[in-house]
Order: structure tokens, then sequence, then C-alpha cells
């Protein structure tokens, strides 16, 4: 019987002096073998993977690409996430447990063939045999395939799925990630594969609009494998499909590709298990008042049965699929749209069947006071400082980063930086850059945040109002630096259970230069519009111009309500604003008023 050789781990570039470390030997033995190759190189002088492999294999090791096995890992730990989302509605005895049809969201640019995708699909798979086609649209359909289902959930983009995740609605096992032919990977494109990762599940690309004159797929297939997504006839191990919706080319395949994930994935459910679910979409029809489309993910939803809705409740009094027809009872996997809710619910919140009127309307006035009180129902995201504690009580194993950074050549050495960050923490967390890229705070990355319980971190960069003001609500921490180094240390000492709460600039209030007054004796007085929050005379100040700082950390003269003295001047109303070591104020000026508070 052979002997089994030992497998080394192998980085994409290695000197001949770490090769010869690597395998114990010595490094004349690799330098001959290299020789014998064909390849000059000294000790110090570096070599690719397929290179080392050569002389590995030679000398009796199996060469592996570390870079790969790290992949392999993170993939699999991805999948091992994914599987414990799901066990919100399936933590069920594995006898009770059958496949599902798996759901599907359909993310990407958006002039990239999403909506043409859908309808293609639906109109060839949704309206076959049916006498009236589709008599309604409920924001999800589903499909067959071979006898097998496919449930597709109809989302308006990749904010719109990640709105619903930070609400709880984990309802998506399969994302399709849409990418043009003609125009390649976008911004956007890059956006929704950050989304779809951050949810944890199986990605298949779809390449539309391969019927253009100017489509290039191998670009496209070039342009993904950048992103990690590589093609299986790259001997990677993601599906790659050309698809040409209007001639309806390719969707076979699609569906196809669909069904070989699902059967890979741990897609179940117990249909006799107490009904539960999440909100897709709901609207107020003026004939038959609240209709709400629900997602069945686990148990089989009743006719005539009490559920419980976000903050509302009502009786299923009917209920319809995608095609119009009423049904009296609604599986796993299955979209319907269902009347007798008293208020509208929101897209997002879940759902359950509870024994009785009276069972619901407690639920719902708990709920509702709780929300009075300000115990949100959504997940908090955490803090740096939550970190240690949380995982001394087991909550949590990784801690979720989104970078933003004003450079490119800054981005990657952060990267690397907490990567290493993570691999030498001795308390065990893990450190998961979920999205790193260069600009400003979006409320999109607040969003993700939100949703993925992550912390957000600037480097030099700005966060937008709207931005701003999601944070506050979503309770999403953002912490900006202008060192590199403080920053690393504040996440390594995270990790370590030794940081600090800090204290961090709130902005309460923006105004904008309007005119600029300079008065002998008194100096220059600004002219404003406070725009957003409230303006206070014992804050301090920032002044921008064009969007860059020109004045930091100033502190107010005087604040003006017309002739009077004030102490704040709320939105919507004029000031005159007098800053200290500010003369040369300009009109169109934007000045942020701040306060320190204390990171809790």
């Amino acid at each position: 019987m052979a002997q089994e050789k030992q497998v080394v781990l192998v980085p994409d570039y290695l000197t001949v002096r770490e090769l010869a470390e690597l395998i114990s030997a010595s490094p004349i033995e690799v330098m001959k073998r290299l020789i014998a190759n064909g390849i000059m190189a000294s000790i110090n002088q570096q070599v690719d993977y397929d290179t080392a492999a050569i002389v590995i294999e030679e000398l009796g090791y199996e060469a592996q690409s570390a870079s790969a096995a790290a992949a392999k890992a993170e993939r699999d730990k991805r999948a091992q996430t994914a599987q414990t989302w799901r066990r919100i509605y399936t933590e069920e005895k594995s006898e009770n447990l059958i496949k599902r049809p798996p759901i599907v969201t359909i993310l990407g640019h958006v002039d990239h063939g999403k909506t043409t995708l859908l309808d293609t699909i639906r109109r060839t798979k949704v309206a076959e045999g049916e006498a009236g086609g589709i008599t309604q649209r409920i924001g999800a359909y589903r499909v067959k395939h071979n006898d097998r289902q496919i449930t597709f959930i109809d989302t308006p983009g990749h904010e719109a799925f990640t709105a619903m995740r930070a609400r709880g609605a984990n309802a998506t096992d399969i994302a399709i990630l849409v990418v043009a032919a003609d125009d390649g990977v976008m911004p956007t494109t890059r956006e929704a594969l950050t989304h779809a990762r951050a949810a944890n599940v199986p990605i298949i690309v779809a390449i539309t609009k391969v019927d253009k004159r100017n489509a290039n797929v191998e670009r496209v297939k070039q342009e993904i494998a950048e992103l990690g997504l590589t093609p299986y006839d790259w001997d990677g191990d993601t599906f790659v499909v050309p698809v040409a919706a209007v001639q309806k080319e390719g969707i076979e395949d699609l569906l196809e590709a669909i069904i070989l994930v699902a059967d890979d994935s741990d897609i179940v459910a117990n249909p006799k298990a107490n009904p539960a679910g999440v909100v897709l979409e709901a609207e107020v029809d003026r004939s038959k008042g609240v209709m709400a489309t629900l997602l069945v993910l686990n148990g089989t939803l009743e006719l005539g049965t009490e559920v419980v809705v976000g903050n509302t409740y009502g009786r299923v009094k009917a209920m319809y699929d995608e095609n119009g027809k009423p049904l009296r009872s609604a599986g796993p996997s299955t979209p319907v749209a269902v009347l007798g809710l008293h208020d509208l619910p929101q897209a997002g919140d879940t759902w359950e069947v509870v024994k009785n009127e009276k069972v619901a309307r407690q639920m719902v006035g708990e709920r509702k006071d709780a929300a009075e009180a300000g115990k949100t129902q959504t997940a908090r995201a955490l803090t740096l400082e939550d970190i240690f504690s949380q995982y001394k009580t087991g909550e949590i194993k990784e801690l979720n980063l989104i970078v933003r950074v004003d450079f490119q050549g800054s981005l990657q050495p952060v990267v690397n930086s907490f990567e290493q960050l993570s691999e030498k923490s001795s308390k065990g967390i893990k450190l998961r850059v979920l999205s790193a890229d260069v600009g400003n705070i979006s409320e999109s990355d607040i969003m993700l945040a939100s949703a993925s319980g992550a912390i957000v971190l600037a480097f030099n960069v700005d966060v937008d109002s709207a931005a701003r003001r999601s944070a506050e609500q979503h309770h999403v921490e953002i912490r900006q630096y202008d060192v590199i180094y403080k920053m690393l240390e504040d996440i390594e000492l995270a990790l370590e259970g030794m940081l600090e709460p800090v204290y961090a600039d709130k902005t309460i209030g923006v105004a904008e230069v309007r005119q600029v007054f300079r008065i002998p004796k008194v100096g220059t007085i600004a002219g404003s519009m406070v725009k957003e929050g409230e303006i206070r005379r014992n804050a301090r100040a920032r002044v921008k111009r064009a969007g860059h700082v020109i004045a930091e950390n100033v502190s107010v003269a005087s604040l003006k309500r017309l002739t009077e003295d004030v102490r704040e001047v709320r939105a919507g109303f004029e000031c005159g604003i007098a800053l200290n070591n500010v003369p040369d104020i300009q009109v169109g000026d934007i000045v942020e008023f701040y306060v320190s508070e204390r990171v809790s």
C-alpha cells in the first residue's frame, strides 16, 4: 500500500530559502531541482507557487496553495454560518425535516437586465398552462423546472434585500448576481456582491445580454474571478451562466444551476411545525383592505388561522397564490397574498401563527409597549466595547467590519493588517471584513452594518448626512480615524478585551452660509440657514468648503437669531454665526456643529 504524501501549504510567492525551510530540505538541493527544470534562482530569489509545487512534488510531498485553502476555509465558514441563520426556522428534529424549494433573490446593477430576466422566467415558466396567466403581482412567484419548484423574490435591489435582513428577514437561500456581458462589473455589482456575501448565501452569476454585438463573456469572467467568483470552467466553484433573456437562451441552464446549488445546500423545513415566515410587501386595497404578501419558511399556513405580523395581527380570511388562485393552505417556500390583518405591516417583519385572538392582542400590545419604551425589536449592532464581554458569554465568535478609506493605496495594507490581527488574536475572536472600499460612508454601508452586526471604520473619509441619521436610528457604531495605527490599535485592544470607553464627536446640526457680513470692531458674521438638526452656541464647529474641511474644532463666538443672542437654532431657521479664528468664511460654506459624547 502506497504511503500517503504529506501535504504542504505553499504561499503564492516565496524565496528559495523559505521553500527549503518549508519542506526541511537543503537550499542547495532545492536550487539543483530548480536548475534541472531550467530555472536559475539564487537562495534569496522569489519563485511562484507553480514553480515551488514542481520541486515539492519531486521531493516526495504534495503541494497545496495556501491562498486556495484559506479561500475554501472561508467558504466553509460562510456555509456553516448560513445554516446557523436558517435554523431560526428549522430547529426541529431531523426526522421531521424535509427539503423545501430554494428561495432565490436576483441582485446586480440597475441596467444589467434583472427585470428582463425575472420577466422571462415568469412568462416562460409560471404562465405555462395558466388559463388567465398571472392575475396579480405579489412580489414573489414560483416556477417549476424538471418537476422541482423554485421560489423567486422580486426585490428592487440589494439595498431592499439588506433592509429586509436588518429587520430579521433572512429569507434568501441563493443569490443570483446579474452582470451584463457588454458592461462588465460595475461599482453597484461589487456592492450587490458584498451584500450577498454578508448574507452568507451561495452565489450564482448570470451573465446577461450575451446576444449583444459588443458582448464579451470572457472579459466578464475575468472580472468576476478577480472578485473571488471563479467559474467552474476555470477550475473554480461558481456557476457562471450566459443568458440572453429576450431570446430565452440560457434560462434552462440557469434554473438547472439553481437546483444543483440547492441540492448541495441544507435547505429544509418542517411542514408540520408551527407556521412562521416573513413579510415581503404589503398594501391597502380600497375594496379588500390590508393585503400582505407572506413567505412561508416553516410549517403550513392554513386558512382561518390567527397570525401575529410585526406589530399587527389578524385572522387569515382569504389567501391567494401569485396567479390569484384561492388557497386553503401554503407550505414552506410558498409566497401568498393574505387578507385579514388589522394594520399594514412592514416588509421584513416576521410573522407566526398563534392560538387565538386573545394571544395575538397580548403579543402585539407587548411589542408596542416595548417600542414606545425605546426597546427596538431589531438587533443592535455591536460597539467595540461590547465585543469582549459578548465573546465571553458565547454570543459572538467574530467581529464584522466595514472599512472605508481615502485612497486605493491605503486599502490593501489596512485589510492585510486586519487579517494579521485576526490570525494572532489570543482570545479566539476572528475579524471578518465584509466590505472594504474607497470613499465616504453611505447609507447603504449603514444598512449592511445593521443587518450584519458590523462596525463601520472610516479612515480619512467623511460620513454622509443620510448615513449619519441612519446610523443613529439603527444603533450602528461609526469610528472615524485620521491615524491608521490608532485604528489598528483599537481593533487589537478590542479583540483582547482591553479597550477602554472612548469619546466620539457627534454631529448635532448643519448650517449653510448664505451671506457674509464684515462688521468693524465686531468681525465676520455668517448669515446662515440651519439645514439639519440644531446648532448650539456651546458646541464646537468645523467648516467645510467643497467637501473639504478648512477649519476644525472651532469655538462659537456668538449665535444670533435676528438681533437677539440665542443658545440654539433649529432646522429651517436663519441665524447669524460668528466663529473664532475663521476670518475667511465664504458663501456656500457648510458649518457642522458637534459635541463630544462617550461611546457606550
